[in-house]
């Protein structure tokens, strides 16, 4: 042993020297001690991490249990809402609809999640970020070496950082915005669109457009602006605690004007409501859905040049305008396509042996168009819903019968699970949403706006339509689309997709307790007011009116009586008419089974391309075009009759001619003997009844009477 290794060994060692081969064993005893340390310590490290694991598996079991608890809460309530409605109906109790009822349950569960639950975690620390000037959605966090990520889930202001709620359960029954817009939306709005009734759409076509477009841009308009003085007083009064811009006003203006066109649907099914009212809300709520959310889209990118970016921009307002009607056409041009490919793709297959392929395949190709225009950046809802209206029209024509069964019943539940359990979860939010910020000057102020702006939507335009119109809009009927003007799923859906700001904030919660007030009061009092106002109740929708009032009449006389005509194609958009003779020709044989064959409407010269695009099924069936589902327009010259020595045609013109008729423009087959013509209309499928001088063509598929012999 070297002199210096008894003083690195201590100074016990160098009193005295010891034999090397018991130096040899101590500093083997003390390497053997360092190497047992070091094991420990390992073995320490590895119980830790085991820990961890543990710890994070017990996490993530206790948060799919959390996910499962929320998901049950939500089936429960719509378990116990479908067994209400159900004893509501059998009771016949009208005072409440099921989206109220809805929104009662939500409510209570909201209640009691808020109440009746315990905070069940809690912030450990929280860090500074100071040398950051924008918030990022994703942190990767270096804790002791292992990587750890964090999303953002908002802005919290300074005074509530020490108040968040910490409850996790509240958290889990929170959904992402997003849910709303790719899940449950797109099933509502393709069941309106697929499920319109067209006969009664497009007899009052010109006035719904009036409505959706022009008034809803009105209504966007009036009450922004009212809203911006309300904010104006609010900021005098001291009542306003962070900024709040014209543009803010606007988009809220744009969001409330958006009626729900379910609700609507509903109260006016149930009860039978008039069929030309019950068409003009209708219309105009499901189009006027779709006007507000691409008008909100166009406001939010309205971005003036400068340093002032609230103020207003001539630039920037024609951009906004061009924006607007650039997703709108996008929007619908992209529905309008999808529509059209799914119609060509059940054509030239043979999808219909496999109904259930082609069921799977309807369903996919629909909600792929909402996914798919906001992929683009167009506008999800306006594709989804005239993919509806095409799918309605054209594809539905193609497929089997199984498919056309599953297809309805399959969107109608859909729609049905979607809408309960959007309003479910409005009752909800009440109570779990954390960022409410209630302003009562600016809830009063907003129903007082929404008040000015739906009246200076109805009244004056429906006077201009009057001007018009043939059969004109009632009192009675204005008054009661005043009245009817609910809010529900979508104003709620833009509201929520966006509460990052403080004015976003008290937008939404303005917006619930809109919705509230007009489904519980509004949809509430719906039965008092039509008896009040004296509208007809009763009336299927789904069915033809009567005959003296919407169905086909061809009135054989004088001029007189010829001047009667024919409600539908009188009151039908003289727009429609040119078009559905073009859709009838070319599109139908094109995109469907049905139609005349394109070898007779095409040009000698398109004969071989007429041949590959016309269906083997338009020569072997030799009915007209029939419609089962959707309803039918007759159009002028579509339908001409010789019954003796006079021939009256759609338009009620008389005259002496040759016996013929004409069924949709498509085929014409003549003849001079009553039993010739009584079979032709048999083949038409049409009902007929003789009485007088008068012959009524009730439009109805799959009944045939024979024609009755002159009283």
């Amino acid at each position: 042993m070297e002199p210096g290794d008894a003083a690195r060994l201590g100074p016990g060692w160098a009193a005295r020297a010891l034999p090397p081969r018991l130096l040899l064993m101590l500093l083997l005893g003390r390497g053997l001690r360092g190497a047992a340390a070091a094991s420990s310590y390992g073995a320490a490290a590895e119980d830790s991490s085991a820990m961890e694991e543990l710890a994070t598996e017990k996490e993530a079991e206790e948060s799919h249990r959390q996910d499962s608890v929320s998901l049950l809460t939500f089936i429960l309530l719509l378990t116990l809402t479908i067994l209400t409605i159900w004893l509501f109906k059998h009771r016949r109790v009208r005072f409440l609809h099921e989206t109220g009822l809805a929104m009662i349950y939500g409510l209570i569960v909201g209640v009691i999640l808020r109440y009746g639950t315990t905070a069940t975690s809690g912030h450990d620390k929280s860090l500074s970020c100071t040398q950051e000037d924008r918030a990022f959605s994703t942190l990767l966090v270096n804790v002791s070496g292992k990587f750890f990520e964090y999303t953002l889930k908002g802005e919290i202001s300074p005074g509530k950082v020490n108040s968040v709620e910490q409850n996790d359960m509240l958290r889990k029954v929170t959904f992402d915005p997003e849910v709303f817009f790719n899940i449950l939306l797109p099933p509502i709005i393709f069941h309106a669109g697929y499920s319109l009734k067209k006969r009664h759409f497009f007899r009052n076509l010109g006035s719904i457009l009036a409505y959706a477009f022009l008034g809803t841009a009105v209504s966007c308009f009036i009450i922004g602006n009212l809203m911006y003085g309300v904010v104006k007083l609010m900021k005098i009064v001291g009542q306003l605690s962070d900024k709040f811009y014209y543009t803010d006003c606007l988009f809220f203006g744009a969001i409330i004007s958006a009626t729900d066109p379910v609700t609507v649907l509903a109260i006016f099914n149930e009860l039978h409501a008039d069929v030309d009212l019950y068409a003009l809300l209708f219309g105009e709520s499901v189009l006027n859905d779709a006007v507000a959310i691409v008008l909100s889209s166009s406001i939010v990118a309205y971005q003036p040049a400068g340093l002032n970016t609230h103020a207003f921009d001539a630039a920037a307002f024609f951009k906004s305008v061009g924006i607007f009607l650039g997703i709108f056409s996008g929007s619908f041009t992209m529905g309008a396509v999808t529509g059209v490919v799914t119609a060509l793709v059940t054509k030239f297959t043979k999808l219909h042996c496999f109904p259930l392929l082609e069921t799977a395949l309807f369903f996919l190709m629909s909600w792929s168009t909402f996914l798919l225009a906001e992929a683009c950046g167009f506008t999800g809802v306006v594709a989804v819903l005239f993919c509806g209206i095409t799918q309605a029209h054209y594809t539905y024509n193609n497929l089997s019968v199984e498919s056309r069964s599953r297809t309805k019943q399959l969107f109608e539940v859909l729609h049905f699970l979607a809408e309960n359990f959007i309003f479910s979860y409005m009752g909800l939010a009440l109570f779990t949403f954390q960022k409410h910020v209630f302003s009562p000057v600016f809830i009063i102020g907003a129903f007082v706006a929404i008040f000015l702006g739906r009246a200076a939507h109805i009244y004056p335009l429906s006077f201009f339509l009057n001007l018009g119109r043939r059969h004109k809009i009632g009192w009675n009927f204005q008054h009661m689309m005043m009245f009817s003007g609910l809010r529900g799923a979508m104003a709620f859906a833009l509201a929520i997709r966006d509460t990052a700001s403080y004015a976003r904030q008290m937008m939404f919660t303005t917006t619930l307790l809109i919705v509230f007030f007009t489904v519980w009061i509004i949809g509430g009092g719906t039965t008092p007011m039509l008896s009040w106002l004296n509208i007809r109740v009763g009336v299927d929708p789904d069915q033809d009116p009567p005959p003296n009032n919407d169905s086909f009449q061809v009135l054989q006389g004088d001029g007189s009586d010829s001047a009667r005509g024919n409600r539908t194609k009188q009151e039908s958009a003289w727009l429609f008419r040119l078009w559905y003779s073009f859709d009838h020709n070319y599109l139908k044989p094109i995109l469907t089974h049905s139609g005349p064959p394109l070898t007779t409407t095409l040009p000698a010269w398109c004969g071989l391309l007429a041949q590959c695009l016309t269906s083997p099924q338009v020569y072997e069936n030799q009915e007209p075009l029939r419609e089962e589902d959707s309803d039918f327009i007759l159009t002028e010259g579509d339908l001409t009759l010789t019954f003796g020595d006079s021939t009256v045609t759609a338009n009620g013109s008389s005259g002496s001619h040759t016996a013929s008729m004409s069924l949709e423009g498509g085929r014409r087959m003549k003849s001079s003997s009553e039993e010739v013509l009584e079979r032709d209309l048999g083949m038409g499928d049409q009902k007929v009844s003789s009485r007088g001088t008068r012959l009524v063509f009730p439009l109805e598929d799959n009944v045939r009477l024979p024609a009755q012999s002159p009283e």
